[in-house]
């Protein structure tokens, strides 16, 4: 697929295992391909460093720091001085995350791990003066409320699954909504009508590569340039041109993170 458009992918995670044979290459063919930018989202605590050493190696790749849910045991003290002094050494690191709730998964910590370790992350945010990349899979009231504790925190609510009043709610807290390659799928009418819904100036775009390709791609591999299927798709549901969908999302991003890209 030749792509037509500027591609910023806000979430991915290029340190995932399903790139270990091919990383270079297909990061050098996404370059080539107008991707101009990609958010490698850590989520473990393994992931932090190769987050790190993606970002430092690769001039268009930038990293957000941070412990997933699901790994929420994970983080200590430690690991917040780390990602601290990893911040402090590498001006390419410009969120923290991927952090958040997930209640999907009973194997999950609990409840209360969970929002502590969310809590201690979005208070780590608010020190450095970062935005934040939220995780929310079923646990859109316990989310919101987390959020609120935080006013000056901002971010991005990613692969969001919420109602069109959840995405108010959070886009009054200064938050952007990250749309991925569910928007195209044939049953995906609730994201479908929040993007209907919501302005574009408060939309980003991304993958969650390897994860969720977009429709004609559902189920391979996902990778940063299929980005386009989800700009065409959210230029059809507000009946806008994909160029200036495109234009829009991208200068979304670059009024989050405070500087051009």
């Amino acid at each position: 697929m030749e792509n037509k458009y500027i591609i910023f992918d806000t979430h991915a995670h290029y340190d995932d295992e399903a790139f270990d044979e091919d990383r270079e290459s297909l990061l050098k063919e996404l370059k080539e391909n107008n991707v101009i930018g990609i958010l490698n989202c850590a989520s473990s605590y393994e992931s932090i460093d190769k987050t790190n050493k993606l970002a430092i190696n690769n001039d268009f790749i930038y990293g957000a720091l941070g412990i997933h849910p699901e790994n929420a045991n994970e983080f200590n003290d430690n690991v917040e001085n780390e990602i601290k002094e990893l911040i402090k050494k590498n001006e390419k690191i410009i969120a923290i995350g991927e952090i958040g709730l997930d209640y999907y998964w009973e194997e999950n910590p609990s409840r209360e791990i969970q929002k502590k370790v969310f809590r201690e992350q979005m208070r780590l945010a608010e020190t450095l003066n970062l935005p934040v990349v939220i995780h929310d899979r079923d646990a859109h009231g316990d989310t919101l409320e987390i959020m609120k504790q935080f006013p000056n925190v901002k971010g991005i609510v990613h692969c969001f699954s919420g109602s069109t009043e959840f995405a108010v709610e959070c886009i009054k807290l200064g938050y952007y909504i990250g749309i991925g390659g569910v928007v195209t799928f044939k049953n995906a009418k609730k994201i479908v009508e929040v993007v209907k819904q919501i302005p574009l100036e408060n939309i980003l775009v991304e993958t969650d590569a390897p994860y969720m390709a977009p429709t004609p791609n559902r189920g391979k591999r996902n990778k940063s340039d299929y980005i386009a299927y989800i700009i065409e798709q959210i230029a059809q549901i507000k009946d806008l041109n994909p160029k200036e969908v495109n234009l829009v999302v991208n200068d979304n991003f670059k009024r989050l993170i405070g500087k051009d890209i």
